[in-house]
């Protein structure tokens, strides 16, 4: 007898447990707990990414752009068409203005950013019938995990005096 196939919600939820694990590596040396995987339409992973602006010292050095640059740098291609990303934290500008141009098919993530989230709390990047390109978006995806790590991780900060 054949396995039934992988609901959508369940690869969701599978892949964001990859992107969670990426989160821990990042706060492991320093940075915001954000993590991302890539994944192409066939659902086979293309890269994974995560927060590395302290570790490079470098403002865009998110992990939706290492992502990104790592999946682009494996297929040997800048089109990321019919990928889905699967992030911790909702996209910035930055990060979704990157996501239109690699013409990824969808963004999942967990946690919303009130301050600076650009797919849903502040601005609908990927959603902007401006732009050239429009990705699907689904948020609310392992959201306690996500907030948990980033409320941890901020807590440590204050604590050591640091933020």
């Amino acid at each position: 007898m054949s396995e039934a196939p992988m609901s959508l919600a369940d690869r969701d939820l599978e892949w964001m447990q990859h992107a969670l694990a990426e989160a821990d590596r990042a706060a492991e040396h320093g940075d915001v707990p954000v993590g991302c995987v890539i994944v192409d339409a066939e659902g086979q992973e293309l890269s994974r990414g995560r927060n590395r602006r302290e570790l490079e010292g470098d403002p865009t050095a998110h992990a939706e752009i290492d992502a990104l640059r790592a999946a682009a740098r494996r297929i040997g291609h800048w089109r990321l068409e019919g990928a889905t990303v699967y992030v911790t934290l909702e996209p910035c500008a930055m990060c979704a203005g990157a996501l239109v141009n690699a013409r990824v098919a969808r963004v999942v993530y967990g946690a919303t950013d009130p301050k600076a989230g650009a797919v849903d709390s502040l601005f609908t990047i990927g959603r902007d019938l401006r732009l050239n390109h429009r990705f699907e978006v689904q948020s609310g995806v392992l959201t306690a995990e996500a907030v948990g790590r980033l409320q941890a991780f901020f807590r440590r900060l204050r604590a050591a005096g640091e933020k």
